[in-house]
């Protein structure tokens, strides 16, 4: 999911997410926030990563690092 700091207002679902409301959605209101969402409730709470912890966590799930044994 391409997204851009202090660009992305709009929350967006990622390409992952497949019809088994199992999605997240992404937003980046501000330059140092990554603010992720469940899709399945809007209006209910979202966390927020700093860029840094954010890369982090997408070069562990690119890696493997999160899949089960």
């Amino acid at each position: 999911m391409a997204i851009r700091r202090g660009e992305t207002h709009a929350w967006q679902k990622s390409t992952h997410s497949g019809g088994n409301g199992a999605c997240v959605e992404v937003a980046s209101p501000a330059t140092q926030i990554i603010a992720v969402r469940d899709s399945k409730d809007p209006s209910g709470p979202s966390l927020a990563f700093s860029p840094e912890s954010w890369n982090s966590f997408i070069a562990g799930v690119n890696d493997g690092a999160f899949k089960g044994a």
